[in-house]
């Protein structure tokens, strides 16, 4: 039995290898005669690595709040210091050189410390580069010598039965190997407000799996292990999910140029073609996405789009529905051109559209700074055309401020738009960081509210 299967782990490595002409570990009998991949594991699990993070959070609410004979003895409950927790997950490093790591935004999106420990014992603060909820990827960045790094692969060349390796650290054990294949492709619907094409596989994924690396037998980084289908105990039932390589990437490079990912935007709203739907539009195509309206001066409306019409294809490569078209957009930059390939009454059409900016862009929670970091619990979004200050003034949106928070007491609120700290314009969540560590122990923040400029005053 173990002969075979690891005939056919070397038969698989064989293809891979004569198509991508990468050298390959293939997987061969040792000095102990025993079929392993244990030389591939060593060649990329130094680059695997443990986050453990602690968060605050309000004091919670106890029966003795409620108690009127107790109440007059108890502080208010915004006075009470907040509750710090712990939790684990993984990462993955990708740039040894300047010490990228790849990881899940839900492992850090609560952070207020990051620490990253390698496989060595080695243990470094982290600084979260950016973060994007609707891919559930995150960057971070530490500064350490003789760091190893995964080789990237092509997530578009997996095939449904390619032979996988997850690698994390599940439920805090340490770092932990899974094996198993790729069981399928394009999978949606686990976060309907985010972008998703994920890789499933039944390699085993658990809690603190998350961030961690999924690897092809040729030692490639492939996807970034992000979510499991599990009873309620929560245990591994050899499904889950990784955000694929490729994309993950594309997020990664916005997030460490931008510190915040920008999405570009068509404008239309969109079903799934199938095939009843296809015949009573009378078009000539099995997949697509159906254009059921185009909303006034958008990108689409520009280019002539309209209701009715089937886009098939982006950038002369076909869609699979309504989900991989917002997909493919939304990994898009605002101002790029993009070619829709589409049906109208029977004809298939092409127009060039230069994408506006995504409304209500997933918000970002500014990095980790010092202890005294005066916005702590605000959370941001850029300025799109659904703010009334669109066109008004330029600036960053606040769409949360945590209840009892200093900016809350401050008197800062969600819709206000920072337009400038201590005097100096902002455009973009980078650039408040950088106002902020210039600041001093005061800062003003000048804030369009409800048509007016106001000012908020903040102490450390």
């Amino acid at each position: 039995m173990l002969s075979r299967l690891a005939l056919l782990i070397v038969l698989s490595l064989g293809v891979t290898a004569g198509t991508s002409g990468a050298q390959v570990v293939t997987a061969q009998q040792d000095p102990r005669g025993i079929p392993t991949i244990a030389p591939l594991i060593d060649a990329v699990d130094d680059a695997v690595v443990n986050i453990a993070v602690v968060s605050e959070r309000p004091a919670q609410m106890t029966p003795l709040f409620r108690d009127p004979f107790f109440q007059p003895f108890l502080p208010p409950l915004d006075r009470l210091p907040p509750q710090r927790q712990m939790s684990a997950g993984s990462g993955v490093i990708v740039d040894a050189d300047e010490g990228y790591v790849l990881t899940n935004n839900h492992v850090v999106e609560n952070a207020d410390e990051i620490r990253v420990t390698l496989r060595d014992n080695r243990s470094f603060e982290a600084e979260l580069i950016g973060r994007d909820p609707a891919t559930d990827i995150a960057v971070l960045r530490i500064e350490a010598d003789d760091l190893t790094e995964v080789p990237l692969g092509d997530s578009e060349d997996l095939l449904v039965g390619d032979f996988v390796v997850a690698i994390g650290n599940p439920f805090g054990l340490g770092q932990t190997v899974t094996s198993g294949i790729v069981s399928a492709l394009g999978r949606s619907g686990i976060n309907p407000e985010g972008y998703e094409d994920f890789i499933q596989t039944d390699a085993s994924i658990n809690p603190g799996n998350s961030g961690g690396a999924l690897i092809t037998l040729d030692g490639k980084l492939i996807g970034i292990n992000t979510a499991i289908i599990a009873p309620n105990g929560g245990g591994n039932v050899g499904i889950g999910f990784a955000v694929p390589i490729n994309m993950a990437v594309a997020v990664m490079d916005q997030l460490v140029e931008f510190g915040e990912v920008q999405r570009g935007r068509l404008g239309v709203m969109i079903q799934d073609l199938t095939p009843e739907l296809a015949d009573a539009l009378d078009v000539d195509a099995h997949r697509g996405a159906i254009v059921s309206s185009v909303e006034p001066e958008t990108p689409a409306d520009d280019a002539g789009l309209a209701a009715g019409d089937v886009i098939v294809a982006v950038d002369g490569e076909a869609i699979g529905g309504s989900a991989d078209l917002r997909q493919r957009i939304g990994l898009h930059r605002p101002g790029d051109v993009v070619e829709i390939g589409y049906i109208r009454d029977g004809e298939r059409r092409t127009v060039e559209v230069v994408l506006g900016e995504a409304r209500g862009q997933g918000a970002a929670a500014r990095k980790p700074g010092a202890a005294d970091d005066v916005l702590e619990g605000v959370r941001f979004a850029p300025l799109d055309r659904s703010h009334p200050a669109w066109g008004e003034v330029e600036g960053v949106v606040v769409t949360e401020v945590a209840p009892g928070s200093r900016a809350a007491r401050a008197g800062l609120v969600a819709d206000d738009v920072i337009v400038a700290v201590n005097r100096q314009p902002v455009h973009t969540i980078r650039e408040i960081d950088r106002a902020l560590e210039e600041a001093g122990r005061a800062v003003a923040l000048t804030v369009w509210r409800d048509g007016r400029q106001v000012l908020v005053l903040l102490r450390s």
